[in-house]
């Protein structure tokens, strides 16, 4: 059992662009600037090995049920915490919902804070599992967020069974920008989940098979209009999720119209993202992909510019 060497940290995880278009489970990128942070203490009135809730906003104070609790308890078992406690405050910086990793980043921020109280001694893999064990009670057994909200960059789920991680490096020369346009309107990753195929034609699956070739292709060499287009190519998920959220298709095409290199659904929505390689050409993307929101969907939608995050989960 390690000893604490802090006796309190924060920590930072970002949010996170899952899915990609045609990566659907297995593959997602982790987003500069928004995020969720988590203060985490060694507390004598917590019974030892366990973890309890101090402060958190609109959701269960209750570890076993809450995605930073659950992180937090899996990380103690990892490293075997028997003879101290821990309290932990969570601070949302993602909206619940929203398609950018909302769940993944509290699992994300609460695992590398528990780690890094006790000296850091697991790896990137162990807390990934993790925060796995989280996103399993939440929102279904995928890793395409927490694996890059812990890693930082772009990160390939090569394997489930067992876990297996590809990160996949982005040119430090390229830029890169997200636009992403989040709705008010909640799409809740159970319900968008249900409206996937159980079944796919041999035709489709090519197809996406080449066009997630092709992205992670294009993340390597940088190529930003290769991306783009692999990105607005899913044949088999967007298409039965983008009816559910209303105006997405017109938002995807204002994007695309406005210059954008591609445009889908960020996770499982609502929020659209855009890719572009310029700040200020992002911003114009974001103000028609708004106004298409209003005109299309009748939905109020705030845009933002974000960068790639190559850290990942880290103290602040």
């Amino acid at each position: 059992e390690p000893e604490p060497v802090y006796t309190a940290v924060k920590s930072f995880a970002p949010a996170t662009v899952a899915n990609l278009g045609p990566g659907f489970d297995f593959l997602g990128c982790a987003v500069d600037g928004i995020g969720d942070y988590v203060t985490l203490k060694i507390d004598p009135q917590v019974h030892p090995g366990e973890v309890s809730i101090t402060e958190i906003t609109k959701l269960s104070k209750n570890p076993i049920w809450n995605c930073a609790g659950i992180a937090a308890i899996s990380v103690m078992k990892m490293l075997n915490i028997r003879s101290v406690g821990l309290s932990l405050s969570l601070e949302k910086g993602l909206p619940l919902g929203s398609g950018l990793g909302s769940s993944a980043a509290s699992a994300a921020a609460a695992a590398i804070a528990v780690n890094e109280i006790f000296g850091g001694k697991l790896p990137a893999l162990d807390l990934v599992l993790a925060g796995l064990e989280s996103e399993a009670k939440v929102s279904g057994y995928h890793a395409d967020n927490i694996a890059p909200a812990i890693m930082g960059g772009f990160v390939l789920v090569r394997s489930y069974d067992p876990l297996e991680l590809i990160p996949l490096q982005f040119p430090v020369d390229k830029n890169l920008y997200f636009v992403l346009v989040n709705p008010e309107f909640e799409a809740p990753t159970k319900k968008m989940r249900a409206a996937l195929p159980k079944e796919i034609t041999m035709s489709h699956h090519v197809w996406n098979s080449s066009q997630a070739g092709a992205l992670v292709a294009a993340v390597l060499q940088g190529d930003l209009k290769g991306f783009g287009k692999a990105l607005s190519s899913d044949k088999i998920v967007e298409p039965r999720r983008a009816p559910l959220i209303p105006g997405m298709d017109a938002v995807k095409k204002a994007a695309l119209e406005a210059g954008a290199y591609g445009c889908t659904i960020s996770g499982a929505g609502p929020t659209a993202v855009a890719v572009t390689d310029n700040e200020e050409k992002g911003r114009e993307i974001g103000e028609k992909m708004v106004e298409a929101f209003m005109a299309e969907g009748n939905l109020k939608a705030v845009a933002m510019v974000k960068q790639l995050d190559r850290v990942g989960a880290r103290l602040v």
